[in-house]
């Protein structure tokens, strides 16, 4: 078929009704099936900006942000479990589970797993990469479900997306942010993975919605980075700067293909090395010139943070699927193949200094964190962002609290619930809240602030 051809006539039609493949295979110089122009359509459809409708027109895809609904991730989806068993079904037949095949799956994942522990190289053959696949894929959906819903709801997700994703892996990052995207939506997913990891992803690329393109880029992040064309409206890291020799040089080499009002997601493991390498890295891009949007704040001009940064999201457990469920219950210690656990840590960042609480708080009102040590024993004022879940383990809830400017952890503990009280505990991840009469103690045993939270405190969450 003459693509050029194909593009011209659809060009000149979108603008003036729906694309009809059948109506247009009459205007081509060299008649096609219908059936044929509607695949080269297809193929064809990002560079032309058109979406496919169910009535197998096309027609341009509207502009704007992305609307995707707020959802609680507890289940894997079954079609796409599917599309993971047949790959284990073609690699070692209907028994994948026991025998030899299930003993080298179960030992993969121990192996990944001790590898990740000790922060050894990861590596991968087609069998490390379906354990992987088993083990992570559920858990990494979800938190590609609640990333994408986060950058939705702040109006950074476009109705017409460009992605990249770097480590792009078995695409559980790439199922949840195709599933999150509305269906009259036009994403271009772009993955960076050089290894057999990616033979699972595209086979996700092959059933994906006939509106979300997938194209693998098989390189490693580093040797991409001379290779990339265009803008992107996001450039995406899951669980990918722990594995890298340099991960802050490699996010950097990406910030230039950021369009102008693009961001950079960073997401890695809630574990304590992860999650603060995560902030030390975020911190270092915002020395290159970068801004942070959320979840960390700034709300003091001319402050930044230089606690550990410890901080991370705790979503609701993910059932184990049946391919998951399967192959921990041929193993004498169950448990040790189950994933159900979904906590993370992320960044967002900018190159054009929006942030999602752009404030700068007044000194002559509210304490300082990081003057926290001369407020010991006085009660105070304060605005903070909650930047954990409940850590208390079953004690007076505890949770983290940052205005951008401590040198050391500070958390808010409330010891009397009132009316007046439970924002704090009915207040989002990141969500910015203002602490009147907090009393400040030092916690010895933690080296860090609490500010108690009691009958004479009012929390308030502020927009």
């Amino acid at each position: 078929m003459d693509r050029d051809d194909l593009r011209a006539n659809a060009k000149y039609l979108r603008n003036v009704r729906p694309i009809d493949p059948a109506e247009i295979c009459e205007y081509l110089s060299t008649p096609r099936h219908p059936a044929v122009v509607r695949q080269a359509l297809r193929e064809e459809a990002v560079d032309l900006g058109l979406v496919e409708r169910e009535d197998g027109t096309f027609v341009p895809v509207e502009g704007g942000p992305a609307t995707v609904p707020d959802a609680t991730i507890t289940e894997f989806p079954t079609e796409h479990a599917r599309v993971l068993e047949d790959r284990l079904l073609d690699a070692y037949g209907p028994d994948w589970h026991r025998g030899a095949s299930g003993d080298a799956l179960r030992e993969a994942i121990r192996r990944l797993k001790a590898d990740y522990y000790h922060e050894n190289d990861v590596t991968y053959d087609e069998t490390a990469a379906l354990g992987y696949a088993i083990y992570h894929l559920p858990d990494y959906y979800a938190v590609g479900r609640y990333v994408a819903a986060d950058l939705a709801r702040d109006g950074l997700l476009p109705r017409d997306a460009r992605v990249l994703d770097l480590g792009a892996g078995v695409g559980g990052p790439f199922l949840g942010l195709a599933d999150a995207f509305p269906a009259d939506g036009l994403l271009d997913y772009h993955a960076v993975e050089p290894s057999p990891t990616a033979d699972v992803l595209t086979d996700f690329f092959d059933a994906a919605p006939r509106n979300v393109h997938g194209t693998l880029h098989p390189r490693t992040a580093e040797a991409y980075a001379a290779e990339v064309e265009g803008e992107f409206d996001l450039v995406t890291a899951f669980s990918l700067l722990s594995e890298l020799d340099d991960p802050l040089a490699v996010a950097e080499s990406y910030r230039d293909v950021l369009a102008e009002d693009g961001t950079l997601v960073l997401v890695a493991p809630a574990d304590r090395n992860t999650s603060i390498q995560l902030r030390e890295i975020e911190r270092d891009l915002e020395d290159g010139a970068m801004s942070v949007y959320a979840p960390s704040v700034r709300l003091w001009a001319g402050e930044r943070p230089t606690d550990r940064g410890w901080s991370f999201v705790e979503k609701p457990d993910v059932t184990a699927p049946p391919f998951q469920r399967r192959l921990a219950e041929a193993a004498e210690r169950p448990s040790e193949f189950l994933n159900e656990t979904v906590k993370y840590s992320y960044s967002f960042l900018r190159a054009d200094g929006r942030r999602r609480h752009d404030v700068s708080l007044p000194a002559s009102r509210y304490a300082r964190l990081a003057d926290a040590e001369t407020h010991v024993s006085n009660r105070v004022d304060l605005v903070a962002a909650k930047l954990s879940d409940d850590l208390s383990e079953g004690g007076n809830p505890l949770f983290k609290v940052s205005d951008g400017s401590e040198d050391v952890d500070c958390y808010a503990v409330l010891v009397n619930r009132t009316a007046l009280n439970r924002d704090l505990l009915s207040a989002d991840y990141g969500d910015l809240l203002e602490f009147e009469s907090a009393l400040c103690l030092w916690n010895d045993d933690e080296g860090a602030y609490n500010f108690v939270v009691d009958e004479d405190t009012v929390v308030d969450r502020l927009g």
